[in-house]
């Protein structure tokens, strides 16, 4: 099913409100992006949404908007008919003693990241990766999921409010360890009840120019 332009708008604000934060927008904030005129109107057009199956929501819940497999497929079809995702592998170079260049005709494919139905990217802000090569102004492609595994690093929500980029550690069966690459910051422990993954990092990005 097609959708409505509005509806268009809808999904594009809580899917750039999602990168932009880490968590989803309440209707309150998408009303007052969007200029809609009442949060019953919101509800009309996420209703439609989730029965279109781009969104998925949970019942009577704050900030519990998710996009759906659908919409991210959809990301992907548009991407890839944008034009390709790979570019020439041309060889390796040296950081320490020169190599011989050599010339190849290997390809590097980012449609191993870009091509997956659920990989976002997020700008980083701060400096509590860097130990990690990861600094402020860096892109992180990030994978949503809702697990993790121990020493990965994950966009994690806080006690509901702060978003973070930390690695992951189950510390006890009642704290969890979010624990920066930075050995001038403290890590941050917390329960399990007060933590939710939002994602894991798959690639780091920077641009020079």
């Amino acid at each position: 099913m097609a959708l409505t332009r509005r509806q268009k708008q809808v999904l594009d604000f809580i899917a750039g409100f999602l990168e932009q934060n880490g968590y989803s927008p309440s209707y309150e904030e998408i009303a007052r992006g969007l200029d809609l005129a009442s949060l019953a109107t919101v509800h009309k057009h996420i209703a439609a949404l989730d029965n279109k199956h781009y969104l998925k929501r949970g019942i009577n819940q704050s900030r519990s908007l998710d996009l759906s497999p659908k919409y991210f497929q959809e990301v992907r079809k548009h991407r890839q008919g944008a034009g390709g995702l790979d570019i020439p592998l041309l060889g390796r170079i040296a950081a320490g003693t020169p190599v011989e260049a050599m010339a190849g005709a290997e390809r590097l494919d980012f449609g191993d990241f870009l091509n997956r139905e659920n990989v976002f990217a997020l700008e980083v802000r701060g400096n509590s990766m860097i130990e990690d090569h990861i600094m402020s102004g860096d892109l992180v492609l990030v994978e949503s999921t809702h697990q993790a595994r121990d020493g990965e690093i994950v966009v994690a929500l806080v006690r509901g409010a702060e978003t973070t980029l930390k690695r992951f550690y189950r510390e006890s069966d009642t704290v969890v360890l979010l624990k920066p690459a930075n050995s001038a910051m403290e890590p941050i422990r917390v329960s399990p009840a007060d933590l939710q993954i939002q994602g894991r990092v798959l690639a780091v990005l920077r641009k020079y120019r």
